[in-house]
C-alpha cells in the first residue's frame, strides 16, 4: 500500500510526539524528585545537630546507649521515615534505630558527610546503610569524634508513578504537559495537511497531464509521484518537440512539392503566352488545377488536425445507424473506385444496433479509411467494409487486397506524413490515417491495423 507525504509526516510528528511526551514525563519526574529532595534537605539541614544537641548521646568519648534508645525511639514514633546512625571518625556504624538485619553496610562513604559540613550545594546524596548501591538525602552533624547521620526518607523507595499520585501538583502539571503536547500534534497534523494538500492537487494534476501512473503496490509518496510524472513530462515534451520537428520538415516538403510544380506551369503559361496551342495551355492548366487541389487538400487537412489535437472541434454524441453510414460512404466512393480498377462493397447484416458518437466524424473516419484502401490496392483488386457485432459493440472493418504493409512499417503507419509506397500512383498527404485515429481516440476506440506483406490490409474499431 503506498504511503502518502502526509502519513509519513503524521507518523513522523507521532513518533516525535511520543518521545516528546516520554521525555516530558521523565524530566518532571526527575526535577520534581530533585526539587522535593532539596526542599527536605534544606527544611532538615540542622536536625542532627539539634537532635546531638537535645539529647547527647557521647559523653566524654563513651557512648550513652540508654539516652541514644530512648533518642531512637522517640524520633522514631514522631517521624518513622527518618533513620538515625551513629558513625564514627572513619565512617563505620557503630550503632542504628532499625531493626536488626536491616542494615546491609558496615560504613558509609564520607565524602558527601564532608561536602554537607561544608555547605555545598544541596540536594547532597550519602550512602543508604540499608542499601549496598542506593543514595539518598541526609541530615548530619559532628559528636566528639564521630557523626550523627540520619536518613531523611528511610526505606520507603517511591517509584515513578507512587510519586505522581502522591503529588496533586505533579499530576496537573503532566495533564497540562500532555494537554499541550496533544494540541500541538492536532495542530501539526492540520498544518501538514493544509502544506501537502497543494503538493498531493499538483502531483494529480502533473499525473493526469502524463498519465502516468505508479503500480498500486508502490511505495512511492507525492514527491516520488510528482517526480516521476514530471520526468515522463519532460521525456513527453522531448518526443513533441522531435515530432514537430519532423512534423515542420514534412509540411514543407509536401507544400513545397505542389507548390513548385504549380509555379512552375503558371511561369511557363506566362513566358509562352501566344507560342502555346489551345490543347498545351488546357494541359498545363489542369495540371497547374490538381497540384492546387491537392495543395488545398493539405491545408484542409492539416487545419482538421490540428483542432483535433487541441480539442476544439466539439463532439455532437447521438444514436445513428453505423449500417446506413457505411452504405452512404460506399456509394460516394463507388466511381472513384471504379475509375481505379476497384471493386468496393460492404458486408453487414441488416439488424445492427444503434450506436453512439458524432456521425460527421465517424464519416470522416470512414472516407479515410476507405479512400486510403483504394489508394493501395492494385486494378483487380476490391474493397470490403464489413460491421459485425462484438463484446456489446459494433466492430468496423476496411480490409483491401493491396499491396500490404511489411512488418517493420506497421508500427508506423498512424504518424503523420507516413506513406505506404512512394511509388504509389495515387499517393495522398499521408494524413488520412493520423486523423481517423485522432477521432476514434476522442470517441474512446482505438484503431488496429492487421496486415500481410502482397495480400491485403485491414482496418478495424469498435464502438
Amino acid at each position: 500500500m503506498r504511503k502518502s507525504l502526509y502519513a509519513k509526516l503524521a507518523l513522523a510528528l507521532l513518533v516525535i510526539f511520543l518521545i516528546a511526551c516520554a521525555m516530558n514525563v521523565a524530566l518532571t519526574i526527575y526535577t520534581s524528585r530533585l526539587y522535593d529532595e532539596e526542599a527536605t534537605q534544606k527544611l532538615n539541614r540542622g536536625l542532627a545537630a539539634t537532635i546531638a544537641r537535645e539529647r547527647p548521646v557521647i559523653h566524654h568519648g563513651t557512648i550513652d546507649w540508654k539516652v541514644l534508645d530512648n533518642v531512637f525511639d522517640a524520633l522514631m514514633a514522631v517521624n518513622p521515615s527518618i533513620e538515625i546512625y551513629l558513625l564514627d571518625a572513619r565512617g563505620n556504624i557503630l550503632a542504628f534505630s532499625a531493626p536488626p538485619g536491616k542494615v546491609k553496610r558496615r560504613s558509609v562513604s564520607l565524602a558527601p558527610v564532608e561536602a554537607f559540613l561544608a555547605g555545598k550545594r544541596l540536594p547532597i546524596r550519602g550512602d543508604d546503610p540499608r542499601d549496598v548501591e542506593r543514595r539518598k538525602i541526609f541530615s548530619v552533624t559532628r559528636v566528639d569524634d564521630g557523626y550523627l547521620y540520619v536518613i531523611l526518607g528511610g526505606e520507603q523507595h517511591e517509584s515513578a508513578m507512587s510519586h505522581i499520585r502522591a503529588s496533586w501538583i505533579l499530576q496537573q502539571s503532566m495533564m497540562l504537559a500532555v494537554a499541550a503536547l496533544l494540541f500541538a500534534l492536532a495542530a501539526g497534523l492540520v498544518l501538514f495537511g493544509a502544506m501537502t494538500r497543494r503538493l498531493r492537487n499538483l502531483a494529480k494534476a502533473v499525473e493526469s497531464n502524463a498519465d502516468v501512473k505508479l503500480p498500486v503496490n508502490g511505495s512511492g509518496d507525492e514527491v516520488d509521484r510528482l517526480a516521476h510524472a514530471f520526468e515522463r513530462q519532460v521525456q513527453m515534451l522531448k518526443e513533441v518537440d522531435l515530432h514537430r520537428r519532423e512534423l515542420v520538415a514534412n509540411v514543407s516538403h509536401d507544400l513545397r512539392t505542389p507548390l513548385a510544380s504549380l509555379q512552375g506551369y503558371i511561369e511557363t503559361l506566362l513566358l509562352k503566352e501566344g507560342q502555346l496551342t489551345a490543347e498545351e495551355q488546357r494541359r498545363f492548366l489542369e495540371i497547374a488545377s490538381k497540384h492546387s487541389e491537392r495543395l488545398g487538400k493539405l491545408v484542409d487537412e492539416l487545419f482538421e488536425l490540428a483542432k483535433l489535437d487541441a480539442k476544439v472541434t466539439p463532439l455532437h454524441v447521438e444514436p445513428f445507424s453505423m449500417a446506413e453510414l457505411v452504405q452512404d460512404v460506399v456509394q460516394k466512393f463507388q466511381l472513384r473506385a471504379e475509375q481505379a480498377g476497384v471493386r468496393l462493397g460492404a458486408q453487414f447484416d441488416r439488424a445492427l444496433p444503434l450506436v453512439m458518437g458524432d456521425i460527421a466524424l465517424m464519416e470522416r473516419v470512414l472516407e479515410n479509411l476507405i479512400e486510403n484502401a483504394i489508394r493501395y490496392t492494385p486494378a483487380g483488386g476490391s474493397v470490403t467494409v464489413s460491421l459485425m457485432p462484438q463484446d456489446g459493440k459494433l466492430a468496423v472493418r476496411v480490409s483491401d487486397t493491396g499491396t500490404g504493409i511489411a512488418e517493420e512499417k506497421l508500427p508506423f503507419i498512424f504518424d503523420r506524413f507516413w506513406r505506404g509506397e512512394e511509388s504509389t500512383p495515387r499517393g495522398g498527404a499521408g494524413l488520412g490515417l493520423a486523423i481517423a485515429k485522432r477521432i476514434l481516440e476522442l470517441h474512446g476506440a482505438s484503431l488496429v491495423a492487421q496486415s500481410q506483406r502482397n495480400a491485403g490490409t485491414t482496418f478495424s474499431f469498435a464502438v
